[in-house]
């Protein structure tokens, strides 16, 4: 699952990366531990050029309240066991929930890295996934729109495509990546006639050589705490070449040194501390 991702917002870098014209209503926030329920900024399908505020967390129009279904499998019902070497059908296309937003509903999640954990301690023991080069990158995500018959109120809402660990998740004991748009893509994925067949090549676990997973606070783990603070490393760098993470029972890496060491923080975090 992708339950957390960090927005850093820099406008000058996200038009120049993306090709897009800043929204007319976009009063820009970061956020170092976006959760299920906040808002966060997407480049969507039906506003291709500049950026929107949706909520994390999607709600098909057909439903009744919301639903938050913030992670959408690519495999769908299959692949259970989360098999890396999976390459049947690609069930996302029937789930009800996602067949509609995944052939003409698509967005870009912006992010400056994801936050994921060992399948057994999971938050506990949270890492921080971010690209080598310390780039921004786009997550895959769908996006829906709901109304609350209630109110009236209109609600734009996303979610992230998920996928088979790649290199890097799995070595940090995760058994699931998000699904990550590459480089010259982009406007490939917005575009709502794109076919099918193509829409669901791209849905592929991202290459983990690019990648590297810092251990970062526990804190993280609340949704409540959304301090910058929050991602200061307190480990070694795992990338793809190191081997699979191990955890003891006083949650410490073996052979990496124990949490209590602190590090300078990565390139793009530099500039905010």
């Amino acid at each position: 699952m992708c339950g957390r991702f960090v927005q850093v917002i820099n406008i000058e870098v996200i038009e120049q990366q993306f090709a897009i014209k800043n929204g007319p209503a976009i009063s820009p926030e970061d956020n170092y531990n976006v959760s299920p329920g906040d808002y966060a900024y997407v480049i969507s399908s039906d506003h291709p050029d500049e950026l929107v505020r949706y909520q994390f967390g999607l709600t098909p129009n057909w439903a009744k309240k919301p639903m938050y279904l913030f992670n959408a499998r690519s495999e769908g019902d299959h692949n259970k066991d989360n098999d890396k070497a999976y390459s049947g059908e690609a069930g996302i296309i029937h789930k009800p929930s996602f067949r509609k937003p995944i052939r003409s509903q698509r967005c870009l999640v912006l992010a400056n890295a994801y936050i994921e954990g060992p399948e057994k301690e999971k938050l506990n023991f949270p890492f921080a996934i971010s690209m080598k080069s310390n780039e921004l990158f786009a997550l895959a995500g769908i996006w829906d729109s709901w109304t609350d018959k209630t109110t009236g109120e209109i609600v734009h809402s996303f979610a992230i495509i998920t996928t088979v660990a790649n290199e890097i998740t799995d070595r940090i004991g995760h058994l699931r990546s998000p699904v990550i748009i590459p480089k010259g893509h982009e406007k490939k994925w917005l575009n709502a006639n794109l076919p099918l067949s193509e829409v669901v090549e791209l849905l592929q676990p991202y290459p983990g050589e690019l990648q590297k997973a810092e251990p970062i606070s526990v804190k993280i783990k609340n949704p409540k705490n959304k301090g910058k603070d929050l991602l200061i490393p307190v480990g070694e760098t795992i990338t793809s070449d190191s081997p699979p993470v191990k955890v003891t029972k006083d949650i410490k890496l073996q052979g990496m040194g124990t949490r209590k060491k602190r590090k300078d923080p990565p390139e793009w975090q530099r500039k905010l501390f």
